[in-house]
């Protein structure tokens, strides 16, 4: 076994340069796959369906949307396209410049008006294996909180549009094999500074051992701060469109605040756990950075409006 074991760690330390370079090409490919096919993948994930059938994007929204791409100088619209989604805001994968181009889902409740809820209410929404009561108290805010103006539905398309046209997915994911390069500079620091490249194998072990923690850690933080920039940016990038943009923004984070303080009432100790009281989302493992915050992303936009007025 132990003999075995050297093999392996001779052949390892022979051909570590075209291994790397053949695992990180591998950890990007796995990353960026279903950006590249989101039709195969991506939609077919996300594809809203509506009486044991696949749901249909109404015209008015197949509309609002190519007037997003408008009016955010979209040259090229064949390499967008959007499709209805469940959820309950829009959602995007896919690169545009690429032969498939990027997938825009747009949920059914963007359908709805304050005078027509019908795309919320003719659906059923199951919390705590219950379905929501539209007439009650909860139901009734949470409809409202579902129901957006089309400045807000502009807004939110604008903003998938604006993270997929930035290259949002391929930096995503390109920090997964910029990290597992790192575990291999981390691995020969530590071996240097403590003289290991001629010690013992269990101590050379443990020294790989602690190089892939840190860069575990360093794929958690740099991830989690990657995702927030490109939130903001996206952000920034939807609401410099227009003023109305920008006030859409504004409307749309309310609601998502507003739909989160709901369900983490209706979801009762689960929803105590996701959601925090101002609506924001709780981290989901203790080594991820803090949610994207919706309240800091509707106040960089109110400091938007602020700086057009003054």
């Amino acid at each position: 076994m132990a003999s075995r074991f050297l093999k392996y760690s001779v052949l390892l330390q022979k051909y570590r340069t075209p291994l790397l370079i053949a695992s990180c090409g591998g950890v990007f490919t796995a990353k960026i796959f279903y950006h590249v096919f989101p039709d195969l993948i991506y939609r077919q994930l996300y594809q809203a369906w509506h009486k044991g059938e696949p749901d249909t994007l109404s015209e008015k929204l197949e509309n609002l949307f190519q007037q997003v791409l408008k009016d955010y100088g979209i040259s090229s619209t064949k390499n967008f396209s959007a499709f209805a989604s469940f959820g309950f805001h829009p959602v995007g994968a896919g690169v545009p410049w690429l032969p498939a181009g990027a997938q825009v889902g747009i949920p059914a409740n963007f359908n709805s008006t304050a005078d027509d809820p019908s795309g919320i209410t003719n659906r059923h929404i199951f919390i705590n294996g219950k379905t929501v009561d539209w007439s009650s108290e909860a139901g009734s805010a949470l409809k409202m909180a579902l129901v957006f103006s089309p400045e807000a539905q502009k807004f939110a398309m604008a903003r998938e549009v604006a993270r997929l046209q930035s290259g949002g997915p391929v930096m995503s994911a390109a920090v997964a094999p910029f990290c597992l390069g790192g575990v291999w500079v981390y691995s020969v620091m530590l071996k240097q500074v403590f003289g290991l490249h001629a010690g013992p194998v269990l101590f050379r072990g443990f020294a790989n051992a602690v190089a892939l923690g840190i860069g575990a850690v360093s794929y958690f933080l740099t991830s989690d701060a990657l995702n927030q920039w490109i939130d903001y940016s996206s952000d920034r990038r939807a609401a410099g469109v227009s003023h109305d943009y920008a006030k859409g923004g504004v409307e749309f984070y309310d609601k998502i605040l507003s739909r989160n303080k709901t369900l983490r009432s209706l979801m009762g100790q689960k929803g105590e756990e996701m959601y925090a009281p101002s609506g924001n989302l709780f981290p989901a493992h203790i080594l991820r950075l803090k949610h994207t915050p919706y309240t800091s992303r509707r106040d960089g936009l109110l400091a938007l409006l602020k700086e057009e007025k003054a």
